[in-house]
């Protein structure tokens, strides 16, 4: 979590500095809108104005393989901050205007005093922006690798019965997978999930029955003649409806990926 004490850092010539990466993190802003904003302020002003508040740099962001990925950054002034947080609005960004400022000023404090209980270098600064930075996308990448339950809870919160497995394609177009009840079908038989041919047509395959993915529904008849007919439907369980949603999600996400 940020504190107060590194929302605002000590900069090479004893001023006292902010980056967009901080004021992101601190504003629940995506880092990419801040820049946006930083840019169309400075598209307002002269350029050796804009470069008086901020100053374009990048930070350097281990990756998993060894290598390294360049992220560009703004350090910014006080005055550059108060210029860009005009844009924010509302109580909670009132709130974290106020908190800048009491960093601020406690930063220019301690600059005065000779203190360096926070960042004292540039560089210094950009390696707690960079680990800020690495620790943000980790937490998005979690948010993405959970997406899948959480679109399938919103659809379906507490799905404790077996639908049909029309109903199951409307649950997914719902949840943006474009998809009708014959194509479905098909997916399913071309997946091994249900049975191509025979008597079992369109029946859960052993496999799938064994993962409790559908059930058999069987409905007796008695027609006028006094013979009976029994009817068989293929029914997705409740688990079955969160395996295909997730399962369906997932797919759309890689493929977007790609």
């Amino acid at each position: 979590m940020t504190t107060m004490n590194n929302l605002v850092f000590k900069g090479q010539n004893n001023q006292a500095l902010t980056n967009s990466l901080l004021v992101a993190e601190k504003f629940g802003k995506e880092h990419s809108d801040v820049l946006k904003a930083i840019d169309a302020l400075c598209c307002k002003m002269a350029e050796n104005q804009c470069k008086g508040y901020f100053a374009d740099t990048s930070i350097e962001i281990p990756q998993p393989n060894g290598g390294v990925r360049h992220s560009r950054i703004v350090v910014m002034t006080r005055d550059g901050f108060t210029l860009l947080a005009m844009g924010f609005t509302g109580e909670k960004a009132l709130k974290f205007k106020l908190d800048y400022i009491n960093a601020f000023n406690q930063m220019e404090e301690t600059i005065k005093s000779g203190g360096h209980h926070v960042p004292g270098s540039f560089r210094e600064a950009l390696l707690l922006a960079a680990e800020q930075q690495a620790r943000i996308e980790e937490q998005q990448k979690m948010i993405e690798a959970n997406r899948p339950k959480v679109l399938f809870a919103e659809a379906v919160e507490t799905s404790q019965r077996s639908c049909l497995i029309g109903e199951l394609a409307k649950i997914l177009n719902q949840n943006g997978i474009k998809i009708g009840q014959n194509r479905l079908f098909q997916l399913l038989r071309d997946e091994g999930y249900l049975c191509k041919t025979g008597e079992n047509y369109n029946l859960p395959t052993q496999r799938a029955m064994e993962m409790n993915l559908f059930e058999i529904k069987k409905t007796i008849i008695n027609k006028p003649d006094g013979t009976i007919l029994v009817t068989t439907t293929t029914k997705v369980t409740g688990k079955g409806q969160i395996y295909f949603i997730n399962k369906f999600l997932r797919e759309k996400q890689q493929k977007q990926a790609v």
